[in-house]
């Protein structure tokens, strides 16, 4: 293993590392800002509230986000009518591409994730908020919502390693992410076992300061459900 080759282009890999963490961290807060809303819309027993979340997130569940991303990148072009419009001052561009499928991608999932942690929350809690007068925004704000955040953590921790590693796609078109350094560096010096170890290095160091942070919400966050220590 030559590490000449690795130490020569560390400043490639730390470039994308920072593309990387942009597209992960950018469209992991846009698609949570989504959905949150989507998955109260989802909860509710009215079925035309619900019908376009579930289409929505049956859509992008249901395929591939390679598909999802080229359908965006290469799709959107097609159309003349999008070319005229203010939209393609961002669709013509790779980076804005990847983080609308990106976001929509992992907003599918996280509503789902969010929609069950809702619809397992204890109705003794909601009886409890309605008897003191809360009203449905209320509750949502207070209850409902912290509520389903804390149970939702450990499967949002999977989602967001997930959504670490689907970013490597961004490297097929044309971004230079981690992976697409790796691209680089092999197709310069025809050494894939040192660019693509070296990159997967830099995924394994990611991932697991992801899980350790996740660890940490997990333990403040469920500190009420720990066993109390004995008096001595």
């Amino acid at each position: 293993m030559d590490f000449s080759i690795i130490t020569g282009n560390l400043g490639l890999y730390f470039e994308g590392l920072w593309m990387t963490l942009q597209l992960l961290f950018v469209s992991l807060l846009c698609g949570l800002g989504m959905a949150v809303p989507l998955a109260i819309m989802r909860s509710s027993k009215n079925f035309i509230v619900q019908a376009p979340v579930r289409f929505f997130v049956y859509i992008f569940r249901g395929t591939p986000l390679l598909v999802q991303l080229y359908i965006v990148y290469y799709g959107f072009g097609q159309f003349e009518w999008m070319k005229d419009t203010i939209l393609w001052v961002f669709f013509k561009e790779a980076y804005f591409c990847c983080l609308f499928a990106f976001t929509l991608n992992t907003a599918a999932y996280t509503t789902e994730i969010l929609r069950g942690a809702i619809k397992a929350m204890p109705f003794g809690e909601i009886e409890a908020a309605k008897s003191v007068g809360m009203s449905r925004a209320l509750m949502l704000r207070r209850i409902i919502l912290p509520s389903a955040f804390r149970r939702a953590l450990p499967a949002y921790g999977n989602e967001v390693i997930f959504m670490l590693h689907g970013t490597s796609l961004a490297s097929i078109v044309t971004l230079i992410d981690l992976t697409g350094a790796a691209r680089v560096v092999n197709s310069r010096f025809y050494s894939p076992y040192e660019a693509y170890i070296t990159a997967a290095v830099f995924y394994m160091v990611i991932t697991y300061i992801l899980v350790w942070l996740f660890k940490k919400l997990e333990y403040k966050w469920f500190a009420h459900l720990r066993p109390r220590k004995e008096l001595a």
